[in-house]
């Protein structure tokens, strides 16, 4: 007998192939692709998507599924159906375009799976693959619930993820401590995520008092007495009473002179004073005029820091101002009202030392011009005036007269 080597390659066996791939075909066909189905479709009926209300009215596998060599993805096909959450994926301010943007890993079927017959759920996110820190609330802390059981989206969510119920963390929490949960709500209300976010801290820039500077390191009681925290004084001085050391001199307005950032480095506004700082007052130290720490009381006239020199002999009072400015001590200018007209009537520039040369309560006129005493002395003798020391009694705005 001959060795036939081709094996099922003979004629009977290549008939017998093709007669078994087109029974298959066949069979497929007949089916509905039934038989290369990973299971049933949901048929709960809804919005109609594409011209149907439900998956299980999907007739082509290539409605959802891409071929390996097409440029489209499970998700592109989605999103040609379903338009309005394709839309939502631009939109961050939209559930679904928080979720491209904070984790754009996730596709569609990890959170919407189907094939698992026609009455599964089309939302499961029992996985835990759905970012939920990503919209505020992470569930690093809630794993377990006061039975030690695992949470399930329905403990908060009931029936309808999307939506959150207001009354689940009190009724897990007063299974925990029913007596402090019961005063919490008392407290604040059942708003509990408009202070918590699942990780139990306080996000204080969301309060009217937000922390900056050394107030990030303080302890919760240190501002809330007696675990209180609704009504609390947000004034500096009901938290900082004790630290005072003006003795209430400078009223409770704390933030006028100093920042949350260092309490030491205090920078108090002198224009809101009476007493605003120019010139070279303003690089004063507060010492130079608040001795011993004393700030309240404190005259604001130049006497009361300034001696009045030598110089000045007690003739000119104690208006400084008159003839100094707060730019520099030197070089002074008399500003005020001289009693005797220091032009004579003329455009002329006289210093003080030309008729006041010993001191500034006596004056001579015989610094300047003809005014010499012997010229003085022959003009007046000749008048009959002997009695002529006195010149502005005679000539008081400095004119020669008749």
């Amino acid at each position: 007998m001959k060795n036939n080597r081709l094996g099922c390659f003979t004629s009977t066996g290549l008939v017998a192939v093709l007669i078994t791939l087109f029974s298959l075909v066949g069979v497929a066909f007949a089916s509905g692709s039934q038989m290369f189905s990973a299971g049933g479709l949901n048929a709960e009926t809804g919005q109609i998507y594409g011209g149907v209300n439900a998956h299980a009215q999907i007739t082509k596998c290539s409605t959802c599924h891409a071929a390996p060599w097409s440029a489209d993805s499970m998700a592109d096909r989605c999103a040609n159906c379903h338009t309005d959450i394709a839309a939502q994926m631009f939109d961050v301010a939209k559930l679904h375009g928080v979720i491209l943007e904070k984790s754009g890993s996730l596709a569609c079927r990890d959170c919407h799976p189907d094939h698992r017959g026609p009455t599964a759920p089309l939302t499961d996110l029992s996985g835990n693959v759905f970012p939920h820190e990503t919209l505020g609330f992470s569930l690093k802390y809630h794993q377990l619930k006061a039975g030690n059981e695992p949470f399930t989206c329905d403990d908060c969510h009931g029936e309808n993820v999307a939506i959150f119920a207001s009354d689940s963390c009190q009724n897990c929490h007063v299974e925990m401590d029913i007596v402090f949960t019961e005063e919490h709500v008392l407290s604040f209300g059942t708003d509990c995520l408009a202070c918590h976010n699942g990780v139990d801290k306080f996000d204080h820039n969301l309060a009217a008092f937000k922390l900056e500077g050394e107030h990030q390191k303080a302890a919760c009681k240190d501002c809330h007495q007696n675990d209180s925290y609704k009504d609390t004084s947000s004034d500096c001085y009901s938290c900082h009473k004790n630290d005072d050391e003006h003795g209430g001199d400078f009223g409770t307005d704390c933030s006028a002179c100093h920042s949350p950032n260092d309490w030491d480095d205090a920078n108090f506004n002198h224009d809101l004073s009476d007493f605003p700082l120019t010139g070279a007052h303003v690089s004063l130290d507060c010492e130079a005029c608040h001795k011993n720490g004393q700030f309240d009381g404190i005259l604001s006239t130049c006497a009361s820091c300034h001696a009045e020199p030598i110089s000045h002999a007690g003739q000119f009072g104690k208006e400084c101002g008159t003839c100094h400015t707060t730019s520099a001590w030197t070089p002074a200018e008399f500003s005020g009202e001289h009693t005797f007209p220091l032009d004579h009537g003329e455009s002329r520039n006289t210093s003080c030392t030309t008729c006041h040369p010993v001191g500034f309560k006596s004056y001579t006129c015989y610094g300047c011009h003809e005014h010499n005493e012997a010229n003085v002395r022959s003009e007046h003798r000749e008048e009959g005036v002997s009695n002529f020391e006195d010149c502005m009694e005679c000539h008081a705005d400095g004119r020669e007269h008749d």
